[in-house]
């Protein structure tokens, strides 16, 4: 297992990713979850990784109940967020650190970051002195490490590292789909950590499954290469950089973990010939035209849509429709997406609120009018 030249307490280059958990009737499967964190850390690995907006208070709950409380405390490291709807005011942010420490059931984070900044929140940041006061739960022995996690430009993080220097890491989104991608600046948001000489976590190498769940032509690219899974090139290509500590992966079942492991317990970066596949993956996608979302779901977890409309599983369906041309995606929206209380697109109200929250900055509203267009019935 690779050495960890910037963090030791690092165990490996890889780490759970906690925002999609194995699910059961609504609920995070704790029996599932509880093999999961066992089969990392049995493997070698030690980084957990929560934010409270995920599964709706649920994941940091689920972090006490199968991880804090089933293992000592020296095989596990955990990071935290401070994320921008659960707080107002720099009163409110010790008392939510308290009790995000205690609903992971621990007495210190190892890491603890400023959650997805962007131009637009950071100056609520900045106003209520946010990192000011999270730095100084590091002077206090409350976490080991500072940082943050980014989603804007390039020239917005570069703004941000020379405001304060006392970021000791910084967690992107990159993958080889998004690495030339002018909307994520994958690249260049790289190499600003690495003119700033900041380690880099990644966040999303996968895409939120849409590099794992590939189209045919781009599937079968990878085939050809008789390797591994797409989710391992897609996790060695994001791996393979010089500033890079942890990349993250978002597992939700077992099949996912045990592949991920095999994949990065023995890393090797991808070579000359892997590297050329996925560039081919690349263009096809570039054909495609499809919506970046990487179902997050902060759209409908942070802002709680007054429609009740399931955008990222509806963004899924129209790419699927876009990539595939089958009947399933119109099948899928028809009777699993819309009901229950579940809006259509076309219910969409204009607000915006999902819109403030992207991480991808997509033009929501109108993406679901497309939606609309392309599946609602009269």
């Amino acid at each position: 297992m690779i050495v960890n030249s910037f963090f030791p307490e690092i165990h490996g280059n890889f780490g759970f990713g906690c925002m999609r958990l194995p699910m059961s009737e609504g609920k995070i499967d704790y029996d599932h979850f509880n093999r999961m964190a066992d089969a990392f850390i049995e493997a070698g690995f030690n980084y957990f990784d929560t934010a409270h907006g995920y599964h709706g208070g649920s994941s940091e709950i689920a972090i006490r109940d199968c991880v804090s409380r089933r293992h000592d405390r020296s095989e596990f490291l955990l990071t935290n967020k401070l994320t921008d709807p659960f707080f107002k005011s720099k009163e409110d942010i010790r008392p939510f650190f308290e009790k995000q420490l205690e609903w992971c059931g621990v007495d210190y984070f190892d890491f603890y970051l400023m959650h997805a900044q962007d131009r637009n929140n950071y100056q609520k940041y900045k106003r209520c002195q946010a990192y000011e006061t999270a730095y100084g739960f590091k002077e206090e022995g409350l976490i080991k490490h500072f940082g943050l996690s980014f989603h804007d430009k390039a020239e917005v993080l570069d703004m941000i590292l020379s405001e304060h220097p006392e970021i000791e890491i910084v967690q992107i989104q990159l993958n080889y789909l998004d690495y030339e991608d002018a909307t994520v600046e994958g690249r260049k948001v790289y190499e600003v950590c690495e003119k700033y000489g900041k380690p880099v976590v990644v966040m999303e190498p996968v895409k939120g499954g849409s590099l794992v769940n590939l189209p045919q032509e781009a599937d079968k690219v990878l085939r050809e290469l008789n390797g591994g899974s797409n989710a391992s090139y897609a996790l060695r290509f994001a791996a393979g950089f010089p500033n890079m500590t942890m990349v993250l992966s978002g597992m939700s079942n077992m099949d996912q973990m045990l592949d991920n492991i095999s994949s990065m317990q023995d890393f090797k970066p991808l070579d000359d010939r892997e590297k050329e596949a996925v560039q081919k993956v690349c263009d096809i996608f570039k054909g495609l035209n499809l919506i970046p979302c990487t179902a997050c779901k902060y759209c409908i977890e942070e802002s709680s849509c007054p429609m009740g409309i399931r955008i990222p599983d509806m963004f899924a369906a129209l790419n699927s429709h876009e990539a595939f041309h089958n009947w399933n995606s119109s099948f899928y929206y028809e009777n699993v997406l819309i009901g229950d209380g579940h809006g259509k697109a076309s219910d969409c109200i204009k607000c915006g609120m999902c819109e403030r929250v992207c991480p991808q900055h997509l033009k929501i509203r109108d993406l679901l009018e497309t939606v609309a267009k392309t599946f609602d019935k009269e």
